[in-house]
């Protein structure tokens, strides 16, 4: 394992031999009490399709898996666990290519980027950082963004807006960026939390800097930066998506965060050379509110956003100079933080901005209009007595055979959607633990599922579970 922030020079080949055993001493005790190791994976059906999960909502940035022999029904009891280990704090999501699932959490003062198997879950080399930031709202002090793997390499940013470029074979520096001291970033509500997104030579990040330095790309091998796309909005919670209007392609950027007066909305850049082509402001006029879900292409030059604190949801379609004109608008789409999911010419998503009182929906793409809207609901067992659940402000993961969703208080479902309804076909209770608002991933018929906060019913501190979802 290597623990690169704590390099000296090597006076001997002793020396080297000796810190190699320390290494793997250390490696092996680390494992040792944090993995626990229930079964083997089972072998791909020889038919399946697999995909990586290289970033943030998947392989295709739509919160959707192409793969296929997944196991159809699990009834009411739990998909077979394969590993978990205990991870710090913090909500990203993993990321998952090459046999290697990259975990990005916190713990004693130190941003983790780690590199685990992942079949087996045995930690393969840790990149360690000290990190100072506590959130002012009590929430988890650990990174928001997910990291990105791209080729041969991980990318990672920090709460604290420290970016990181991985070797993803050995865990070794290749560069890093202060960009929190480098371009003047405030705190903002929840520290900094955008996603990167990889286009080409580029990484592109919505920092949401000083002197108006909005969004930044940065050389991906090197980490020099290549251009600045200047607006005066800042950086939001959301992720930047890649996609095609009036055949160009083109980065759409939600920007949004803390200001005073609240501003942000739409930017669509060119991605090789940072041309904003056109902004549309959608924020809510309220000072502690932030847009944190991803700009949703939606086909024929069409775009789907949403914010969930005032004014929801609108669908733009832009013409052949980037203008864009408002299809229609509704306040009741107003989605918290997932990604919603299209089907043919229906958005599936989950609207409201507590726990309370979110409901899910379908509703139809082209008119705005909703086919149903409402709470997703069963009840439990629950130490003698009977409890109410619900899907709550959670994720949805589209398959190829259906809808895998997990709630925020840890409940895995198997749900049936069309825009007639929606139906259980199967749910595990797989932990009592809120803040379970990071969707899972799922790579090669494996699904890792991260509880973010301690379960309420065993004591399980913070881990990433791995689920095993292939079908024989």
């Amino acid at each position: 394992m290597q623990f690169n922030y704590m390099q000296r020079p090597v006076r001997s080949f002793s020396h080297l031999i000796l810190l190699f055993c320390f290494s793997f001493f250390l490696q092996s005790k680390e494992n040792e009490t944090r993995l626990k190791v229930y079964k083997s994976a089972q072998s791909h059906h020889i038919e399946a399709m697999t995909t990586d999960w290289p970033r943030f909502n998947g392989p295709n940035d739509n919160a959707s898996s192409p793969e296929s022999h997944l196991l159809r029904d699990w009834g009411d009891g739990k998909p077979e666990v394969l590993w978990e280990l205990t991870k710090g704090e913090g909500y990203a999501s993993p990321a998952v290519a090459q046999g290697i699932l990259v975990l990005f959490h916190r713990k004693e003062g130190m941003e983790i980027i780690e590199g685990l198997n992942s079949e087996t879950g045995q930690i393969l080399w840790a990149y360690k950082y000290p990190v100072e930031y506590r959130d002012r709202y009590g929430y988890s002090n650990g990174p928001r963004s997910s990291p990105v793997i791209n080729d041969n390499y991980v990318y990672a940013h920090g709460v604290t807006s420290w970016l990181s470029c991985i070797h993803l074979k050995t865990g070794k520096l290749i560069w890093k960026r202060d960009l929190k001291n480098e371009f003047g970033i405030p705190d903002y509500f929840f520290g900094k939390g955008s996603n990167p997104i990889i286009f080409e030579k580029h990484l592109i990040l919505n920092v949401g800097g000083s002197n108006n330095r909005c969004v930044v790309a940065f050389n991906k091998l090197s980490g020099k930066t290549e251009w600045i796309c200047k607006d005066p909005w800042g950086a939001s919670y959301s992720s930047p998506t890649i996609t095609t209007i009036q055949k160009r392609t083109v980065c759409l950027v939600l920007t949004g965060g803390e200001s005073r007066p609240p501003t942000g909305g739409l930017l669509v850049i060119d991605p090789k050379t940072g041309e904003k082509l056109n902004r549309f402001n959608w924020r809510s006029s309220n000072y502690e509110s932030a847009n944190a879900v991803p700009p949703v292409p939606c086909g024929d030059d069409k775009v789907f956003l949403s914010e969930c604190y005032e004014i929801g949801g609108v669908l733009l379609k832009y013409d052949k100079d980037f203008k864009p004109s408002i299809i229609w608008k509704n306040p009741e789409a107003n989605i918290h933080w997932m990604t919603p999911i299209i089907q043919n010419s229906t958005m599936y998503g989950i609207a409201g901005r507590h726990q309370q009182g979110a409901e899910t929906f379908a509703l139809n793409i082209k008119t705005g209009t909703f086919f149903w809207k409402e709470p997703i609901t069963w009840t439990y067992q629950f130490n003698d007595r009977l409890i109410n659940l619900g899907l709550f402000r959670g994720s949805i993961l589209q398959s190829s055979d259906g809808y895998i969703c997990l709630s925020e208080l840890g409940t895995l479902l198997k749900i049936d959607l069309t825009k007639n309804g929606w139906k259980l076909r199967g749910k595990s209770q797989l932990f009592f633990a809120p803040g379970t608002w990071t969707l899972p991933a799922l790579s090669k018929g494996l699904l890792y599922v991260m509880q973010n906060e301690t379960d309420r019913r065993s004591g399980k501190t913070p881990r990433i579970l791995c689920y095993n979802l292939r079908a024989i």
